[in-house]
């Protein structure tokens, strides 16, 4: 997977009110672009934006569309706080679902904790870009991205039209 991996152009993007006004630091922003770097992918965009439903939106929107982003990271926003707008914003911007996604995530995570239940995150597509929603903790990043990654691969080489490149 990393020779292909190589090839693909992630994001991120942090939800978070108190890291974007420059209260917080985001741990967990910085976590998925050093796992992301580590797994091969070239970081083309990096971003804290509040936890406002038209500013993610309009974000996601604009590294699917216009950046060409094969996948889009988020981190944080998806727990229960009325805030938490991240799967609202995610599904807005969705052409199509990717549900596995998020249920792999929530299936390991309960391993880890039973609190993984309360997750909202959602996985889908937008055209050919690829967008997952990650919790907000640097600890439940780690964990769900490293549940992930290695299979996430073989979606973005069918989205890319290049499954052929990346068998089983």
């Amino acid at each position: 997977m990393n020779n292909i991996a190589k090839t693909y152009r992630a994001a991120v993007i942090t939800a978070s009110d108190k890291g974007a006004a420059g209260l917080r630091e985001d741990e967990s922003g910085a976590l998925l672009k050093t796992l992301l770097t580590q797994k091969g992918y070239r970081l083309a965009h990096y971003c804290i934006l509040p936890d406002d439903f038209d500013a993610l939106c309009a974000e996601m929107k604009r590294l699917a569309d216009h950046e060409l982003c094969d996948v889009v990271f988020t981190t944080g926003g998806t727990g229960f706080s009325p805030r938490d707008v991240t799967p609202e914003a995610t599904l807005a911007v969705s052409h199509r679902l990717a549900p596995g996604i998020s249920e792999a995530i929530r299936y390991y995570s309960l391993g880890v904790t039973k609190r993984a239940m309360l997750g909202r995150g959602v996985s889908v597509i937008r055209g050919k870009t690829l967008i997952v929603n990650l919790p907000g903790s640097p600890k439940a990043v780690g964990e769900s991205f490293g549940a992930v990654i290695d299979e996430i691969g073989h979606g973005l080489a069918i989205l890319r039209g290049d499954a052929g490149e990346c068998a089983r």
